[in-house]
């Protein structure tokens, strides 16, 4: 231990993070930097290791928890787009963010360099040890527990990409999706207008056949018809239906 303070009790990480190690030491290797190690080592204590090997594995884990998780759930985005998203949800900057939700450098073992220069906030630190987490808990539970320890940061996080697409996206996904079937035909239809001149309000219906599908509303037409098809999206199963906190903030479609 560098000081009095840190690190702090592993079972204070286990309740934030909802998992319990079976193997306490493979947790420990997993909250080890190699500043740590290190110095154990210089001491004779070469039994010691960090969490670098962890870190590899995690990194695959990780992978492939997200690609699984777009792959089901964003069955109209191609390619391209999955792997833009992936990225994104896989990047230092996301992983520093997940560490840092449940404090992580706090239950590190680090060396006395990397403790007096803040290496317990350092972005490149906090987010190899979310990795490394990671692997520890597929070691010591299986895929399905980290599946599950990984799943709420990475939904959290696609969710938040997604949302910030460009007005055309929904309305483009809604249209591949019915050009599945010829002969289908959809409309965006201007169902309702109010508010002041400086103010407007916009409600639109989509259409397809004639039977409404979605509905949608917003500043102007096309946030309207986003929104509209974005519902309709939702309807099919095409994308995952929206959170609690999400429907609520969008009451207004109903």
């Amino acid at each position: 231990m560098n000081n009095d303070r840190y690190p702090l009790p592993l079972s204070e990480l286990e309740k934030k993070i909802g998992y319990k190690f079976k193997n306490k030491k493979l947790a420990e290797t997993a909250l080890t930097h190699s500043s740590y190690a290190n110095e154990l080592h210089a001491h004779g204590k070469t039994d010691i290791k960090c969490y670098e090997r962890l870190e590899f594995l995690g990194d695959s884990v990780l992978s492939v928890i997200t690609s699984d998780y777009l792959f089901e759930h964003y069955t109209v985005l191609d390619e391209g787009d999955l792997t833009k998203i992936r990225a994104a949800t896989v990047c230092e900057s996301a992983l520093y963010e997940y560490s840092k939700s449940f404090s992580a450098g706090d239950y590190m073992f680090i060396g006395h360099g990397e403790e007096i220069t803040n290496g317990r906030e350092r972005r490149s630190i906090l987010a190899d040890i979310f990795e490394a987490l990671l692997a520890a808990i597929y070691i010591d539970g299986g895929y399905f527990a980290a599946k599950e320890f990984a799943m709420p940061y990475i939904q959290k996080k696609v969710d938040e990409l997604t949302s910030k697409g460009s007005n055309e996206d929904y309305k483009t996904a809604l249209q591949q999706f019915v050009q599945q079937n010829r002969g289908d035909i959809l409309e965006y239809v201007l169902v309702g207008e109010d508010g002041p001149a400086h103010d407007k309000r916009f409600s639109f219906e989509v259409r397809l056949n004639n039977n409404c599908i979605g509905r949608g509303k917003g500043g102007t037409k096309r946030e309207a018809e986003q929104q509209a098809a974005k519902e309709a999206l939702i309807l099919f199963g095409v994308i995952p239906e929206m959170k609690q906190n999400d429907k609520d903030r969008q009451k207004f479609l109903k």
